[in-house]
């Protein structure tokens, strides 16, 4: 979250094909013998089975998906090698159909590093590796190895990571051990290397696999093809699991602001405490965790639980693929969820919002990341090469329209934690008063703006960004590539910009509510945890100058949209000092997180997404809204699953 990040482009290599003049009358040969050539063609092919048809379909069809992930990748970053000796078309072909047979069998291990930036003499990159079963046995635990030239260090998640050499292991945790027959999962990392990043080879459990860069296969582990479940819901069915209910009025749950504070319709204060739950952000275009888990049972127990919001990370790219009717497949156990069966992943997703109304919860949609991608968030800015500006503020625009007349949804977090420092220029988000592609604050404005085009009703969250100038009046347009010139901060923490620049929203001013994020020393050791710090230390140091001032000044709304870590030292601290800021000021929060597969935070629920980690639950409980006996929810009609009350008799 505060490591230097920088987009490095790769360029495609194109290759001009220069066209030989012939005289007309070879022409007319060339013309015949291709003639001939087809019609032999056609006899081989009527006679060559139905099975192997559909085979070199099914082949071809997943050699064009990788070739759109991976159409950045120069041919020096082939892991295949290749010969010297150019073979002719039908023996360069014969030799790939075998290759790609060879592929399909045994372990494939997958790889994407689009995101790299400089760091001392490191070349880091945001790395995702997908581990894809192919063999004729489940796999019960792993070990996968894996030689990379010219490693240096390593930082992951959804693993344990030992770097030695240039070989990196990684080993299983609890929760990904098990990889069905056919089956994949996927872990992350950002790695750290003395040249661009190249995986040279692959051991899983001691066996050589098949490397391939590009589309890395995510966590389907369960899921061996949903259609393929025998139990399945029909149209019908679906239609009736997607019916709202009764027991709700629609518009009377929308918010709006005055000064630091939220209200409901009424004028009535609230105090928006929830929790994170991602997966539509990493290609698992659903929640994770239902590997595991019952979706029904998962949101009953958070509202049971007492939040009373769940932001959901999600990817621009997701969204847009909705907006065109296209589907990606949600992975999950369809086992334990059969009545997603006949779902796509936008059903799932209304589907959710259903449950979570009859649960008394509200829904604050976060784009997460332009790509979809479990490492899309260490991406500086809102947008990349394969995502542009215009397709994020479609994303938006369609999510805020498709929704406009569901006040389940009550916010809009526009992004999550732009980011950048001084010397990646243009690359690094910055907040100021110019038009800027890189400027946030002109960015955020701007898409809410479109949103609330769409729907007047919804919050507005803007986060802050990295790095803000010590003297605006010199340093204004971020010219310096300084570091002792900025005041720094955790990604999406600073909002110092606010004073100088404040987003102005014109008649849509009550909808906006600013959103920092900060962690403890456990996901990152910063400046201000250095010796005896403590309460007193951290708001000076840290809190009030960056984001506190805001609401202490009666400026807007904060919502801290991530907090949290690890139940030990040295983050234990740090989180106590958080929970009595938020406790003693009633400030807005979504703690980070409910997924047992956050690698540096861990979850409110233990590996198998059931089991809830109570120590951890119950350190956060003091900080959920309740009336002494009852949490209390955001819907005026519907209680907050069963250990809580409506807003409406709260206030009754």
């Amino acid at each position: 979250m505060s490591d230097e990040k920088k987009d490095v482009n790769s360029q495609q290599e194109n290759v001009g094909k220069k066209g030989i003049n012939k005289k007309l009358i070879i022409a007319f040969a060339g013309m015949g013998a291709v003639i001939v050539g087809l019609v032999i063609a056609l006899i081989l092919v009527a006679t060559s089975g139905k099975k192997d048809v559909d085979s070199s379909a099914s082949k071809a069809e997943s050699s064009s998906a990788v070739a759109s992930e991976t159409d950045d990748t120069s041919e020096e970053d082939s892991v295949a090698d290749e010969s010297e000796d150019e073979p002719d078309a039908d023996e360069e072909e014969s030799s790939q159909e075998s290759k790609d047979d060879k592929k399909e069998k045994g372990f494939i291990i997958s790889y994407s590093g689009d995101n790299s930036w400089q760091d001392g003499d490191k070349v880091m990159t945001g790395m995702e590796i997908g581990i894809e079963n192919n063999s004729d046995e489940a796999l019960k635990e792993w070990t996968l190895e894996l030689e990379i030239d010219q490693l240096k260090s390593c930082d992951g998640w959804n693993g344990n990571f030992k770097v030695k050499g240039n070989k990196l292991t990684v080993t299983n945790v609890d929760y990904n051990g098990e990889i069905a027959k056919g089956g994949s999962s996927s872990i992350g990392c950002n790695i750290g290397t003395g040249t661009k990043l190249n995986v040279k080879s692959a051991k899983l459990n001691g066996v050589e696999c098949t490397v391939k860069k590009g589309k890395v296969s995510q966590n389907n582990n369960n899921n061996n093809n949903n259609q393929n479940n025998d139990k399945k819901t029909t149209e019908k069915d679906v239609k009736k699991l997607l019916k709202r209910t009764s027991k709700a009025k629609q518009g009377d749950d929308w918010l709006h602001t005055d000064g630091s504070k939220i209200l409901d319709k009424d004028g009535k204060e609230v105090w928006l405490t929830g929790v994170n739950w991602f997966g539509y952000n990493t290609g698992t275009n659903t929640f994770d965790g239902l590997w595991n888990s019952e979706l029904v049972t998962s949101v009953e127990a958070i509202a049971d639980h007492g939040f009373n919001l769940i932001r959901v990370p999600m990817s621009a790219e997701l969204i847009n693929q909705w907006s065109e009717g296209e589907y990606p497949k949600a992975n999950y156990n369809n086992a334990y969820n059969e009545e997603l069966n006949s779902m796509n992943s936008l059903e799932i997703f209304d589907y959710f919002l259903k449950l979570a109304e009859e649960n008394g919860l509200k829904v604050m949609p976060d784009i997460h990341s332009a790509e979809t991608n479990a490492s899309g968030h260490t991406v500086n800015l809102w947008y990349t090469d394969k995502v542009t500006v215009k397709d994020y503020y479609h994303a938006l625009e369609w999510l805020a329209d498709r929704y406009k007349d569901n006040d389940t949804i009550v916010a809009f977090d526009l992004k999550n934690e732009p980011h950048g420092k001084p010397n990646e220029g243009d690359a690094a988000a910055i907040w100021n008063d110019s038009k800027d592609a890189n400027n946030w604050k002109y960015v955020a404005g701007a898409a809410a703006s479109k949103v609330l085009a769409k729907n007047p009703n919804v919050l507005i969250m803007v986060e802050g960004i990295e790095i803000y100038p010590k003297n605006i009046k010199k340093n204004g347009d971020y010219s310096s590539t300084n570091s002792d010139d900025y005041y720094f901060n955790w990604w999406g923490g600073n909002l110092r910009g606010v004073k100088d620049y404040p987003i102005d929203l014109g008649k849509y001013q009550d909808k906006l509510v600013y959103s920092p994020h900060d962690y403890g020393p456990t996901v990152y050791q910063q400046p201000w945890f250095e010796g005896d710090y403590t309460y007193k230390s951290l708001m000076k140091d840290c809190w009030k100058d960056n984001w506190f001032y805001i609401q202490e000044q009666d400026i807007a709304p904060l919502l801290i949209g991530e907090w949290g870590g690890f139940m030990t030292e040295p983050n234990l601290t740090w989180m106590t000092y958080m929970r009595k800021l938020i406790k003693d000021n009633h400030v807005n929060h979504t703690f980070w997180c409910f997924n047992a597969n956050s690698g540096d935070t861990g979850g409110l629920v233990k590996d198998d997404f059931v089991t809830w980690d109570e120590e951890k639950y119950a350190f956060v409980k003091e900080v959920l809204w309740n009336n002494g006996e009852k949490f209390i929810g955001l819907d005026h009609a519907i209680p907050l699953g069963i250990n809580g009350i409506s807003l409406g008799e709260y206030y009754k």
